[in-house]
C-alpha cells in the first residue's frame, strides 16, 4: 500500500553547487536559443504537417508542475485528434493517437516546442521530466522533492528506460539525479538522449500506447484505496481550478 499520500503543497528550495546555481541556466538559455534557430525549418515543417494531418491547434498545451511546484504551461506538437463519443467525451488516447502522432512521439519530435519553455526559464534541458499535475498529487513528500529543480526536456530516467520502466524506478532515478547534478552528468545525459532518440525505445509503457497516469497505476496495483484516489483527485482539481 502506498503511504504518505501528500495532500498539501510545500515550497521546495533548490540548493546546489556552482554549476547548478550559476552555469546551468545560462547554458540552457544559449543552447535552447541556438537549437531554435538551427531547427527553425524543421519546426515549421512539422507545424505544417500537424496542421494538415491533425488540424488546429498545432500545439498541445498542458499545465505541468515546475520548479517549487509552480504550475506552468508546457508546449508540445499535437499528436492526437479531438474525436469524441456520443456523449461528447474524448475517446481513449489509444483511439485518438494517429499513425503520424506515433511517429512524432517515437522520434521525440513532438517535444521540440519545449525548447521555448527552456528559453523562458520554465524548463531546463536536463532535469526530471515534468509530469502531470494529476501525477504530482499522488506522489509522497519524498518523491515530490523532484520539483526542487527545473523540469527537463530530457533526464536521467529518460535515458534509463523512459516510459518502459516502472513509476517507482522513474521517480527513484529522478531523485538520484537531483542529488548528483554536475556539468559532466548533464552532458552525458544529453549525448545518451541523442542515442535513445535514434533507438526509439521506451516510448510507452508495455501494452499501452501512452504512459499510464501515476494515480491510475497505484490504484490498479492496489497501492492506494479508492478513497485515497478520490482525495488526491480532489486536490488536483483544486490546484487547476476545477
Amino acid at each position: 500500500m502506498q503511504t504518505e499520500v501528500r495532500t498539501n503543497s510545500v515550497q521546495l528550495v533548490n540548493n546546489g553547487g556552482v554549476y547548478r546555481k550559476y552555469i546551468k541556466r545560462p547554458m540552457d538559455f544559449i543552447l535552447s536559443l541556438c537549437a531554435i534557430i538551427v531547427l527553425a525549418p524543421c519546426l515549421l515543417i512539422i507545424a505544417v504537417l500537424v496542421r494538415v494531418k491533425l488540424g488546429s491547434p498545432v500545439l498541445f498545451k498542458q499545465k505541468r508542475p515546475g520548479l517549487n511546484e509552480k504550475i506552468f504551461t508546457m508546449y508540445k506538437f499535437r499528436t492526437m485528434t479531438d474525436e469524441r463519443d456520443d456523449n461528447g467525451e474524448l475517446l481513449p488516447d489509444s483511439e485518438r493517437l494517429t499513425k503520424f502522432g506515433k511517429l512524432l512521439r517515437s522520434t521525440s519530435l513532438d517535444e521540440l516546442p519545449e525548447l521555448f519553455n527552456i528559453l523562458t526559464g520554465d524548463m531546463s534541458i536536463v532535469g526530471p521530466r515534468p509530469q502531470l499535475v494529476r501525477d504530482m498529487v499522488f506522489m509522497t513528500p519524498e518523491q515530490r522533492k523532484r520539483h526542487s529543480v527545473l523540469p527537463g526536456l530530457t533526464g536521467w530516467a529518460q535515458v534509463n528506460g523512459r516510459n518502459g520502466i516502472t513509476w517507482e524506478e522513474k521517480l527513484l532515478l529522478d531523485s538520484e539525479y537531483i542529488d548528483t547534478i554536475t556539468f559532466l552528468k548533464d552532458w552525458k545525459i544529453i549525448f545518451m538522449t541523442v542515442a535513445k532518440v535514434f533507438q526509439r525505445d521506451g516510448v510507452s509503457a508495455e501494452g499501452m500506447d501512452t504512459a499510464e497516469d501515476y494515480g491510475d497505476y497505484l490504484l490498479r496495483d492496489k497501492r492506494i484505496t479508492v478513497d485515497e484516489y478520490a482525495a488526491c483527485l480532489d486536490e488536483y482539481k483544486a490546484i487547476i481550478g476545477q
